[in-house]
Formats: structure tokens, C-alpha cells, sequence
């Protein structure tokens, strides 16, 4: 559940950026050297890439919560 909601603040931050990138593409072709402002490869592997990094940044916070016994962290409480 924890990796359901981190996972779906990543993916829409992601998609928010896409649509913002696509948007902006003729200000950024100003500023681009060598790469093209809708380059395919660029607008793919970006995203893939942030998205696997924020499944890896919910998915250990995630994996060492689950491994506490409840009862022990309720009574640290």
C-alpha cells in the first residue's frame, strides 16, 4: 500500500513534467546543444529512468517498515 501511493505521486509528477516538457519544447530548443527539443529517445528514457529511481527510493523505506514487529513500534510510541 505505502509503495502504491509513493508510486503514484512519482508517476504523476512524471506525467505532469512530460506534459510540461512538450509544452515548452520551442523555449528549450533554444537551449539545447546537440539533442533535439522532441527527441524520442530523451523523452522515453527520461521518465523510464525517474520512475525506476522513485520505486527504488518508496520501495526500501517500504521493505524495512514492513519488517518491524507492529507491537514493538506501537509501544516505542
Amino acid at each position: 500500500m505505502v509503495v502504491f501511493q509513493g508510486m503514484r505521486l512519482a508517476i504523476a509528477g512524471v506525467v505532469l513534467g512530460l506534459g510540461a516538457a512538450f509544452g515548452l519544447t520551442r523555449l528549450m530548443a533554444s537551449f539545447l546543444f546537440g539533442v533535439q527539443a522532441r527527441d524520442p529517445a530523451v523523452f522515453i528514457l527520461m521518465p523510464l529512468i525517474l520512475t525506476i529511481v522513485s520505486l527504488i527510493a518508496v520501495w526500501l523505506p517500504a521493505r524495512r517498515a514492513s519488517a518491524v514487529n507492529p507491537l514493538i513500534a506501537l509501544r516505542a510510541q
